[in-house]
């Protein structure tokens, strides 16, 4: 059975560790381990950090969460309203980043990447961006259902 959560808040700093351990207690149903349970707990701060410094760049907005749960994986999308990305295959090089004087090492979706099973961005400019994101728990045991070798 797919279980289902939308979540949205507001694009401040303080709600990210919020949005994290959200996202963990919705995968808590799919028995993780606590090294699966970081990965998808990093990848989610990741996200969120992205839409707040990026996308509305210390202004006002919000950020918007949905999980879905389905065999052995969870599928998450992180989407905000923003500035959007002019060029996504340039922001998914390591080290790139737009906020270069705020100390950013342009590592997020690079940790994102390593972090989840399945990866993507869609972005445009001025219309927002979304992050799709996938993990499969038990990666032995799901390998079959995911077609992950």
């Amino acid at each position: 059975m797919k279980n289902y959560m939308k979540l949205e808040f507001s694009a401040l700093s303080e709600n990210e560790p919020f949005a994290r351990n959200a996202v963990a207690a919705f995968c808590l149903g799919l028995n993780p381990t606590l090294d699966e349970l970081s990965d998808v707990k990093t990848a989610v701060s990741e996200a969120v950090t992205n839409c707040i410094v990026h996308a509305y760049r210390g202004g006002e907005g919000s950020v918007c969460i949905e999980c879905e749960t389905e065999g052995c994986a969870v599928h998450i999308t992180v989407s905000d309203r923003g500035r959007g990305i002019e060029d996504v295959g340039k922001a998914l090089e390591p080290f790139f980043t737009t906020a270069e004087g705020d100390e950013r090492s342009g590592m997020g979706f690079t940790i994102m990447q390593t972090f989840m099973t399945d990866f993507g961005v869609e972005s445009e400019a001025g219309g927002g961006t979304r992050v799709r994101m996938s993990k499969y728990f038990g990666r032995n045991s799901c390998a079959e259902v995911a077609n992950v070798k």
